[in-house]
């Protein structure tokens, strides 16, 4: 197990040396050499996890002295396992997309290295090589982004990118001394072994040293996912090959889950940051889902989409979901790679459509096919309201039994509702030739896909934290007084329930299509389509310094 441990970032990095050798004298079988290495690293990082699914025991390895050891637990070993898929993906779809670009060789080789510095991150077992694995993730990025060194956007985002990783690189640092010096290691197991033993014993700044420690890891996180307010790197950064941004999509704007995952132990002590990541991955998320719906470049669509699935990440480690934010972290990292490798199909196929929606005239003589029609509107708002709240109700109580005394699982369940309820506002919208059949069949898609992902969610949450102490510590350091509690559900229930039949009633009375949009929503799509101006704030005041600067130094040369 030990052997195995150390080959999971040393097979891609033998993997990069080699290439780096092949480069100048075979570049046709540097594609070749680099997916059979991620083939290996795959098969590696799934032999990982079934011995010790077999043998359930953490392993820590220690290559030095002091530091760079590599801890093997059930969070590194399943993440070990969906960076190595979603490598060995990026790697195989590069292979023909990258063919002629410049910098063959050096685009897999920065390939090999940037999954060698994840897999470093998700096993490091100490601070200082975490601390080392998470710089060098953002320095591979950088190249990686500014792969072709032709395009000025690509170099200036690339920066842009690097910059925001590296505020994010301070607070972790920070945190990183200040846990040292407290408990005198740098071993993880054995840091969380003392933080346990003896949580509230030490200050920092004045503050609970739980607190503030927690509060520069959520900082940390934030930057590395995206989180409003430093989240402007993210859409802009898809001047970089694709490949590249399926990979930073599927793996690394995921770090911070992780993270947050990792310092789990301290996050039971530091309650009010914890407030604070629910708050902030919210606003993240909303923000993230209404910029996504006003882009016409789907890359950048795609980018503000995994910015608001960052953002209810974030929000499930607020209501102490830790376990669940792994989860959602890898299924998005399977969709949203998938979602990229297939984004140029999607324009193809877009370029051969008109794209001219066909009225009920045209449908029904031309395409000679029944006109749609529509659930009645009454019958459709009652569906919406109660079909979710049953199905999501009945699949947590079956396998988790008493969760309606969990704040944080109320508040997924609520989420989850109004998941599933926008599904089937959708469907009638969309209209269907049999429409009681077509939400027969979307009622049972939720009931199976809700039932299997209460399921795994709940085998999940058992895997990673087999300690169910610590994971009922974490929700219930999550949670808020009750009194508050029900009155924000209940307020946000009502005001949910009374939009949807508002316009349920507008889209049954045939809605306001052919009435001209009103100033305040004119004004409102216009706040969306500059994204807020929060880039050019930050636009603002990267001029404001610049010019600050240069008066600096005109006003040094008559000192």
């Amino acid at each position: 197990m030990d052997k195995l441990t150390i080959l999971l970032p040393a097979v891609p990095l033998l993997s990069a040396v080699i290439i780096a050798l092949l480069a100048g004298r075979q570049r046709r079988r540097v594609a070749r050499v680099s997916i059979g290495f991620s083939s290996l690293t795959l098969l590696l990082a799934a032999t990982a996890l079934a011995l010790y699914l077999h043998d359930p025991q953490p392993t820590q390895v220690w290559l030095g002295a002091k530091w760079g050891s590599l801890y093997l637990d059930p969070l590194s070993c399943i993440m070990a396992l969906a960076v190595a898929s979603i490598s060995l993906v990026v790697h195989v779809y590069s292979a023909r997309y990258m063919a002629e670009e410049s910098g063959y060789a050096r685009f897999y080789l920065l390939l090999d290295l940037m999954a060698a510095a994840i897999l470093l991150m998700v096993t490091a077992g100490d601070l200082i090589t975490l601390l080392v694995a998470w710089h060098l993730i953002g320095v591979l990025l950088y190249f990686l982004l500014g792969h072709d060194t032709r395009r000025a956007a690509a170099q200036r985002y690339a920066f842009w990118t690097f910059f925001t990783y590296r505020l994010g690189d301070l607070p972790l640092i920070l945190a990183a001394v200040l846990l040292a010096r407290a408990y005198g290691t740098l071993s993880l197991p054995l840091l969380f072994e003392r933080i346990a033993a003896a949580p509230g014993t030490h200050t920092a700044f004045g503050l609970p040293l739980m607190t503030t420690v927690g509060l520069l890891i959520a900082l940390a996180g934030f930057a590395r996912s995206a989180q409003f307010p430093l989240h402007t790197w993210l859409p802009y950064s898809m001047e970089g090959p694709t490949p590249v941004s399926a990979l930073m999509h599927a793996g690394i704007v995921n770090a911070g889950g992780f993270i947050m995952n990792r310092f789990a132990p301290v996050f039971v002590h530091a309650g009010d940051v914890l407030h604070l990541v629910f708050a902030v991955g919210l606003v993240t998320a909303i923000l993230g889902s209404v910029l996504m719906l006003t882009q016409n470049d789907i890359k950048k669509a795609l980018g503000y989409s995994t910015m608001g699935q960052m953002g209810f990440m974030f929000v499930e480690c607020g209501v102490g979901a830790f376990s669940l934010a792994i989860y959602h972290l890898i299924a998005h990292g399977l969709f949203k790679g998938t979602l990229f490798l297939s984004a140029g199909g999607v324009i193809g196929d877009a370029r051969k459509h008109d794209g001219v929606p066909h009225d009920d005239v045209y449908t029904f003589v031309v395409e000679r096919r029944p006109i749609a029609s529509r659930l009645p509107w009454l019958a459709a708002a009652i569906i919406t309201v109660v079909v979710p709240v049953t199905v999501l109700g009945l699949s947590h109580w079956l396998v988790g039994g008493n969760f309606v005394g969990q704040q944080g699982a109320v508040i997924l369940l609520f989420f989850g509702w109004v998941t599933g309820a926008q599904l089937l506002f959708a469907t009638y919208r969309l209209r269907a030739e049999s429409p009681w059949r077509t939400m027969a069949m979307i009622i049972l898609s939720l009931v199976v896909v809700v039932a299997g992902y209460t399921v795994i969610a709940h085998a999940f949450d058992l895997f990673l934290y087999p300690d169910r102490t610590l994971s009922e510590h974490i929700f219930a350091a999550a949670g808020i007084p009750l009194v508050t509690f029900e009155i924000l559900v209940g307020i946000l229930t009502v005001a949910i329930v009374a939009g949807w039949l508002a316009v349920y009633y507008t889209n049954a009375k045939g809605g306001k299509e052919d009435v001209r949009p009103s100033a305040l929503r004119l004004a409102f799509y216009s706040l969306i389509s500059r994204e807020f101006y929060v880039a050019d704030v930050y636009a603002w005041l990267t001029r404001t310094v610049l010019g600050l600067s240069q008066r600096l130094n005109v006003w040094s040369r008559w000192v």
